[in-house]
């Protein structure tokens, strides 16, 4: 027995209408029942894959608008649409990147406090008390300034006191 090949298309094709409308009376169903209406729901409730929703656009675009419609007898404050669903979900995904990044920034201050306390305790840190230190160095730095002036003042002592004994070493020799 042979088929021909137009026996077959025509075969498929009916095959593929009849697989439609039953994706067509499964989304009518749905609406009225008022259930959920989404691309796995119409394909479970009409019997069929989701790809084959996916793979007709004319499918897809049906369901996707059903989907963001209110169903019968229903008002918008009632029922939580999915678009409104979709928006609190991408308002707390920005919320929680917000908060996250709060959170870093507060950890690193944290951090940076924390060792800054532990620097200070470990002495390698410079001390609280800086003016004091301030003031003891003007003072030795004073102190370096009047040592100086009086190694001058002996150099030159000793200087003098070598050209003397230099002139009288001189004296005794002739």
């Amino acid at each position: 027995m042979t088929t021909s090949p137009d026996h077959l298309a025509r075969a498929r094709a009916a095959d593929s209408d009849r697989r439609r409308n039953r994706v067509f009376k499964a989304l009518d169903q749905l609406t009225a029942a008022g259930e959920e209406i989404s691309v796995s729901s119409v394909a479970r409730a009409a019997g069929v894959h989701r790809s084959l929703i996916h793979r007709h656009g004319d499918l897809h675009a049906a369901v996707m608008a059903r989907a963001g419609q209110l169903p019968p007898g229903k008002t918008a404050g009632t029922q939580v649409s999915r678009k409104s669903l979709l928006a609190d979900v991408a308002n707390l995904t920005a919320r929680n990147s917000r908060l996250s990044a709060h959170i870093a920034r507060l950890e690193r201050r944290l951090s940076e406090a924390l060792g800054q306390v532990a620097w200070e305790a470990s002495g390698l840190g410079a001390p609280a008390d800086v003016e004091t230190l301030t003031r003891r160095v003007t003072e030795l730095e004073q102190q370096i300034l009047d040592l100086r002036a009086e190694l001058a003042e002996r150099d030159e002592d000793l200087t003098a006191a070598r050209a003397a004994n230099r002139e009288l070493m001189n004296q005794i020799n002739r």
